[in-house]
């Protein structure tokens, strides 16, 4: 099977993932940045909860992975990829940036699990996702 992320595209942007914390008291070794982005691309690719990630394949715990999505997304992480290749797209001249189809979903807090809202969508409780692809895909 074709892996999640490739040896080739993890060279190019595992610099803009931020190196793992001190431990000057030990402590559980932090799960490497690579392996925690394959499992956040695992749960939208096959549509599994975060608590069923398989450990054999490597993953670790699903919520230790949706914290990292989550402090990821405080540290601009996400900003970042998006920009590099966005850029890496347009360098090779394969963004077709006249022809570009955007959608967007709101899924809502459900079950009194609303406590914290959505900036991007009037502040409606919930997370809002958003795709943008090209003539390409």
């Amino acid at each position: 099977a074709m892996p999640l992320l490739s040896d080739e595209k993890w060279q190019h942007i595992q610099h803009l993932f931020p190196p793992p914390p001190a431990r000057p008291h030990g402590g559980r070794r932090r799960v490497d940045c690579r392996r925690v982005l394959t499992g956040i691309l695992f749960v939208p690719r096959t549509g599994i909860p975060w608590d069923a990630l398989p450990r054999a394949r490597g993953c670790g715990s699903g919520m230790t992975f949706w914290r990292c999505l989550r402090d990821w997304q405080q540290l601009g992480v996400w900003q970042h990829l998006l920009e590099f290749f966005l850029a890496e797209l347009q360098r090779t001249d394969r963004l077709a940036d006249g022809r570009l189809a955007t959608d967007s979903s709101l899924v809502a807090a459900k079950k009194g699990r609303g406590d914290r809202t959505n900036p991007c969508d009037r502040g409606k409780p919930g997370s809002k996702h958003l795709i943008c692809t090209d003539e390409q895909g």
